[in-house]
């Protein structure tokens, strides 16, 4: 289940081989550049441009001796190369291929997700359509509002996607850099056009300055962009589950034929996608804060960064892109229910108009205070007793002092609170 809603490329990207591939790439592509500035002799890059690979097998067994996971791939890569392996890795730190490398896989693994994110923000856009004047009730604190349409909820959404799916471009920029410039970042020992020549054939951009590693905000901001995006996943994904509570049930994830809700009740269809979302959104979130303590580094670098980000890069993309895709997914297929929205919005027996009313008063020359406190009275009539607010309203003697029954009719009209609907969808091209 969990690699249907997974693209597999998102996997693939940090599995140990297509690291090691990545990295086999960068070196020889840093050959290829030192031979087109005449350093190695050309047919020798051409060569290990023929004959560069490995066995991740025989690496793993190399490494058992040299525990250097970089010098056991280098010491099999040249088993394949031979003589001219001599010119495999000059002038270079681990660091220099491993942190390049790792700027092609996080902008691959980015793309991924600003691909994933599309497809949802046309879910979303879709459904802002289809539901635009589709009436419900608007509610803070959890307490039932004003009326408002079930669309605005999904042009909110879209709204959040877009400026996620900035985000995500403004991240993948800034970590899809490289460096080949040497054990503390000086060039000692290798010419710094090779860096440029290197990151413009990978595809990415050479950083001005770097120490032995790339600095590590740069992947802290990445982390922290990812953390963002799944909690937009989390905040959609809480509101449908809020939604799909059997006492509001105005709309719900869909539940295919021969689904089970509960091992233990027949009756139970559960919010299980959106709760699952709202779980993984916090593990996105913790490996940020990781991220971030990854940034502090002993003098010009040292591992500790190392070991965390084989563990939270690789889980949060494919976290992002799972979550992104069930989402989009249950967004889809979401069913809704009008007729319930409208039940509750008339719940409160009219309660929801009471600012209505409160304006209408004031407009007629009463002190803001004055007209609260009368429409207050009757609005806690109704929670406290039960009364009908409308009727009360009706036979207040200060509220029909200044109002007449026709001008207390048209107070209790929900579409007067949804006249800018149109104007606010067309903000985002919803005609």
């Amino acid at each position: 289940m969990i690699e249907r809603y997974t693209n597999p490329e998102m996997g693939r990207i940090w599995t140990l081989q297509h690291e090691f591939e990545v990295m086999l790439e960068v070196e020889i592509t840093a050959c290829e550049a030192m031979a087109e500035l005449g350093q190695i002799p050309v047919e020798a890059a051409k060569n290990i441009r023929a004959k560069a690979k490995f066995d991740l097998n025989r690496v793993k067994e190399i490494e058992k001796v040299t525990n250097h996971d970089i010098i056991a791939f280098l010491t099999n890569v040249a088993e394949y190369v031979g003589e001219d392996s001599k010119y495999i890795h000059k002038g270079l730190t681990s660091s220099d291929v491993k942190d390049t490398a790792l700027g092609i896989m996080m902008k691959k693994s980015a793309e991924i997700i600003l691909d994933d994110l599309e497809k949802l923000r046309d879910v979303l856009l879709r459904q802002a359509k289809k539901y635009k004047h589709t009436v419900c009730i608007g509610r803070t604190h959890g307490i039932h509002a004003e009326p408002m349409t079930f669309g605005l909820k999904f042009a909110l959404w879209y709204d959040e996607v877009c400026r996620d799916i900035e985000r995500v471009k403004r991240a993948k920029d800034v970590v899809a850099v490289g460096k080949l410039s040497g054990a503390v970042g000086t060039y000692s020992n290798i010419d710094p056009r090779i860096e440029e020549i290197t990151c413009k054939k990978l595809g990415i951009t050479p950083v001005k300055l770097a120490t032995q590693v790339i600095q590590r905000d740069r992947h802290a901001e990445y982390m922290t962009t990812l953390a963002i995006v799944a909690s937009t996943f989390e905040k959609i994904a809480t509101e449908l589950r809020n939604l799909q509570r059997t006492d509001i049930r105005e709309a719900e994830e869909y539940f295919q034929p021969g689904q089970k809700g509960s091992s233990a009740m027949p009756h139970k269809r559960n919010p299980i996608t959106g709760e699952r979302i709202s779980g993984m959104a916090r593990l996105v979130r913790g490996n940020a804060i990781a991220a971030m303590e990854d940034i502090t580094l002993w003098h010009e670098r040292d591992i500790s960064h190392s070991s965390v980000e084989r563990v939270i890069l690789p889980d949060s993309t494919i976290n992002v892109d799972y979550c992104c895709r069930k989402l989009t997914n249950l967004l889809d297929k979401l069913l809704v229910y009008p007729e319930a929205m409208m039940a509750n919005l008339n719940k409160t027996g009219g309660l929801i108009f009471s600012q209505r009313i409160m304006l209408a008063v004031v407009s007629k020359g009463v002190l803001r205070e004055e007209a609260y406190k009368w429409v207050q009275r009757n609005a806690m009539a109704r929670w406290l007793k039960g009364e009908d607010f409308r009727t009360n309203v009706e036979k207040d003697p200060d509220i029909t002092k200044y109002l007449t029954k026709e001008e207390i009719d048209n107070c209790f009209d929900y579409k007067w609170f949804l006249r800018n609907v149109d104007m606010i969808m067309a903000r985002f091209g919803i005609e």
